[in-house]
């Protein structure tokens, strides 16, 4: 596993030259898998065992920011454009500890430098738009079933009761902020961070990422269809002088979302990655009936739990203004799933459709929808037919954790 290297012997300057070479290694055997697949005429599926921010995982921040700028790399292009999704199967050492062995050569870690290093992992995706966290909770079939149900879901494969959970989305209305967040200042990570009264933002959150969303809603050809696309950045500018985010600044990624015709009670979505330039093509449809959704997107680790929170920002309707919902997947029911603390969250909203973006969007509320009901919209049809065309055009799927006997498989 080591190839020979002792990292106990080296220093480091030798250590962190040894991460840079293993990481430029990655990146290669990686592109060329991907560059098969971009020529194979079947449907291509690439899983990486382990992807290129697991290795960041070993740096310190600082070495991390400095290797960046050394080699002009990009962390969104690396994290959020490389992979289409990426997935955390969380240490034995982390509730399944019976399970968590250190009988062979390739595992030294105690219990507790496997838990740091699993944080650490866990952390370096932080941000990523689809990340799942597979946790102990259920025995290793379980687990691993999980894991299969997250992928066929982001792929858009119907599995039918094959691979039935109860892992379902939970949506939450924060009613405030922390006291000293400056929404306008605030970087890529909490830590070293002073809010505008002075409250450091790591007293405040754990390590997050920040994101600046736009969604749009499109036309579709019929009333039981939904397509919307998204551009996502991060370091993104605030403009003062305008007192609003420019968006000309920054890094982003751009997804096409289609949803299906309610099957079942269920209504299947379809998310693709798609190009700078297909977006600026579909923008061309976007729907009439419905305002552009401007949000900033914190992401964060609470309590191994993985949380999405949207502040929704000018410009918008009056009814999404101080608006805040936080998001997280999960097993639990209840009370059972704790919430982060240092946010005062108002009530659960997971079955409120007022709440639901979609109708928050919409220019005339008094047509909100019933759960699977959508307004007429006239346009072109032969160019909805081209926007449903785009193929997913990422690379690959990191499957992320260790390899042990219950809870680690990768």
């Amino acid at each position: 596993m080591s190839g020979g290297v002792k990292w106990t012997d080296l220093s480091e300057d030798e250590a962190y030259k040894f991460q840079y070479m293993l990481m430029k290694t990655m990146l290669q055997i990686e592109s060329v898998y991907f560059d098969l697949g971009s020529t194979c005429s079947r449907n291509c599926l690439i899983i990486c065992d382990r992807g290129f921010m697991d290795a960041t995982a070993y740096l310190t921040p600082e070495q991390w920011d400095t290797m960046k700028a050394e080699h002009n790399w990009n962390a969104v292009e690396l994290r959020d454009n490389r992979y289409n999704q990426v997935i955390h199967m969380q240490s034995a050492s982390k509730g399944a500890e019976e399970f968590y062995q250190t009988d062979h050569a390739t595992r030294y870690e105690n219990l507790d430098v496997a838990r740091q290093l699993d944080d650490y992992a866990a952390q370096a995706w932080v941000g990523h738009p689809y990340y799942d966290v597979i946790d102990n909770s259920t025995d290793f079939e379980g687990k691993v079933m999980r894991m299969i149900s997250a992928v066929c879901n982001r792929l858009g494969i119907d599995a039918g009761d094959r691979l039935q959970l109860d892992s379902r989305k939970r949506k939450f209305l924060v009613s405030c902020l922390p006291e000293g967040v400056d929404l306008r200042r605030t970087s890529i990570h909490g830590e070293g961070l002073i809010g505008e009264s002075g409250v450091p933002l790591c007293n405040v959150y754990p390590q997050f990422q920040d994101f600046i969303v736009v969604h749009d809603y499109l036309v579709t050809p019929n009333s039981k269809m939904q397509a919307r696309i998204r551009r996502r950045g991060q370091n993104v500018k605030w403009d003062e002088n305008k007192n609003q985010w420019d968006l000309e600044t920054g890094d982003w990624t751009y997804t096409h979302t289609t949803r299906r015709q309610t099957v079942n009670k269920e209504s299947p979505e379809v998310k693709m990655q798609i190009t700078s330039r297909e977006y600026d093509l579909l923008k061309a449809q976007r729907d009439g009936h419905h305002y552009t959704i401007y949000k900033k997107r914190r992401c964060f680790l609470w309590n191994d739990q993985y949380f999405q929170m949207d502040i929704y920002q000018e410009p918008f309707h009056t009814r999404c203004k101080d608006l805040i919902l936080l998001e997280t997947y999960t097993t639990k029911k209840g009370d059972d799933l704790k919430l982060p603390d240092f946010l005062r969250i108002e009530k659960e909203v997971t079955k409120d459709k007022y709440y639901s973006m979609y109708n928050l969007s919409q220019k005339d509320p008094s047509t909100a929808p019933a759960a699977s009901m959508y307004p007429e919209a006239k346009t072109d049809k032969a160019a909805v037919a081209a926007a449903t065309v785009y193929q997913d055009q990422g690379d690959g799927l990191v499957v992320n954790g260790h390899c042990d006997h219950q809870g680690d498989h990768k």
